[in-house]
């Protein structure tokens, strides 16, 4: 959340940044109109509110001197600048609240070297990582969906019998291959000095809007109860979209101190996202599903030092992919592409060779992107109540949060099964995780279960 200060300040910057993003609907000038009305009202209940203490400490002293009639007046007149001052203030919160509100609509002002463009076309690459030009590759490289269904890790019928589309069953070795990987980044981010919190999956709608989901993201995530759009006498809680919201909320309306910071987290967590808006983009396998597993790391750090650890903060995530001999890309995204709460946004994307996409690397293939890792400066902070004291006898001050993913699945798990796939049709399990699977070094597949199984691939 920006500061009315900062927005009244600097209404140049901030219309900038929304023409940046290509952000339509926010009027500054409007919001501008809403916060010198607001302060005309303060001024103005602050007069009244001096002339009634100067007129209510004239009554006793009336009364001393035997002026009743003086004294009956100042009553009168005391009682008048009461209803007026209580009329003014109701006014004043109500201009506050509805500027609250608009303010809360108002995304970041990007940083100064963000570059301008409508979407992830126009992200500028940073670097490439990781390409081994001796990897030899099947002829056919299959899909990762294909590979799935063949060797029966993947299940998307029955997945979307129990909860709908969207949703898939991992089976065996798939199963297996997911918890290694989120028990390898566990242990990957400990190293690099997270400590790490286990968050509830619900979160309420206070921490929704501390982060920036609410209200811009509603329709995007899951509320508990049949509908987004009705309100619940019981239950305020919303399924989490990504432990950012969880963790960065755990010290919501908090002062820290300069000596607990930098304070690093890392959270692993179901996540849930109804990827409203999405309509054509990838819906077959699942690098798009309704609910995915993640690590996530949150940083809260004093303002200097944020832009410095943003940059550490991209090596981090980035050496989980390091790790797993898997191919990737940094980008710093464009204006149009950053999410509403960044000041800036670096993506890592992960290489899969089975599609070629226009915009892959030269040998076909796509980039999936497995973190965003963002510095919000102080918009979370503000909307969260997140301080700090710089040292314990100052004023307490807005610290500044980062956050990415170290990493995202599924689609680390799409990048191995594609990356990793073998001319037999196995899969190599990345030596990083065999400690994680008992030693195992290839995925092989199972029998199919069911009647419909039989002639299908069982094997005798």
């Amino acid at each position: 959340m920006l500061s009315r200060q900062f927005v009244r300040e600097n209404p140049d910057v901030v219309r900038e940044g929304l023409a940046l993003r290509g952000t339509d609907g926010i009027d500054v000038d409007e919001i501008l109109d809403l916060d010198e009305r607001w302060r005309a009202l303060k001024s103005e209940g602050d007069d009244l509110r001096q002339e009634r203490n100067e007129v209510s400490s004239k009554i006793g002293e009336l009364k001393r001197e035997g002026d009743e009639e003086a004294a009956q007046a100042a009553i009168e007149r005391s009682q008048e600048l009461k209803a007026e001052l209580e009329e003014i203030e109701q006014r004043a919160d109500e201009l506050e609240a509805e500027l609250e509100t608009r303010l809360l609509e108002v995304p970041n002002v990007p940083q100064d070297d963000v570059p301008p463009g409508d979407g992830e076309l126009d992200n500028e690459e940073v670097r490439r990582c990781g390409f081994d030009d001796t990897r030899a590759f099947p002829e056919d490289v299959r899909p990762h969906y294909d590979i799935g269904e063949d060797l029966e890790l993947l299940d998307f019928e029955r997945g979307a019998k129990v909860a709908g589309g969207g949703f898939y069953f991992l089976k065996g070795d798939a199963a297996r291959l997911e918890h290694a990987l989120i028990q390898f980044m566990r242990d990957v981010h400990r190293e690099q000095g997270y400590d790490e919190v286990f968050p509830p999956v619900p979160v309420n709608s206070e921490s929704m809007t501390g982060t920036g989901q609410l209200p811009k993201f509603t329709e995007d995530a899951y509320r508990v109860g049949e509908s987004n759009d009705e309100p619940y006498d019981d239950d305020d809680l919303w399924l989490c979209p990504t432990a950012e919201v969880s963790v960065t909320n755990m010290y919501r309306d908090e002062i820290l101190l300069s000596d607990d910071l930098p304070l690093k987290h890392q959270a692993y967590s179901p996540n849930f996202r109804r990827e409203a808006g999405e309509h054509g983009t990838e819906t077959r396998g699942i690098v798009r599903s309704h609910q995915f597993n993640k690590v996530e790391l949150v940083n809260f750090v004093e303002p200097d030092d944020s832009d410095e650890r943003l940059k550490e903060l991209v090596s981090e995530a980035e050496e989980v992919l390091d790790r797993l001999g898997l191919p990737y890309r940094v980008t710093l995204l464009c204006g149009g592409d950053m999410t509403f709460a960044s000041a800036k946004t670096y993506d890592i994307e992960v290489w899969a060779p089975a599609d070629d996409m226009e915009y892959g690397p030269e040998r076909g293939g796509r980039w999936l992107e497995v973190s965003s890792v963002s510095n919000f400066e102080a918009f979370q902070a503000r909307r969260a109540g997140l301080r700090y004291r710089p040292e314990r006898h100052e004023s307490a001050e807005y610290l500044h949060t980062l956050n990415g993913s170290g990493t995202a699945l599924p689609r680390v798990v799409v990048a191995i099964m594609e990356y990793y796939q073998n001319d037999d049709g196995t899969i190599t399990v990345p030596e990083a995780l065999r400690p994680y699977m008992n030693g195992q070094e290839r995925i092989e597949g199972h029998d199919p279960v069911g009647e419909s199984a039989v002639g299908a691939g069982r094997k005798e």
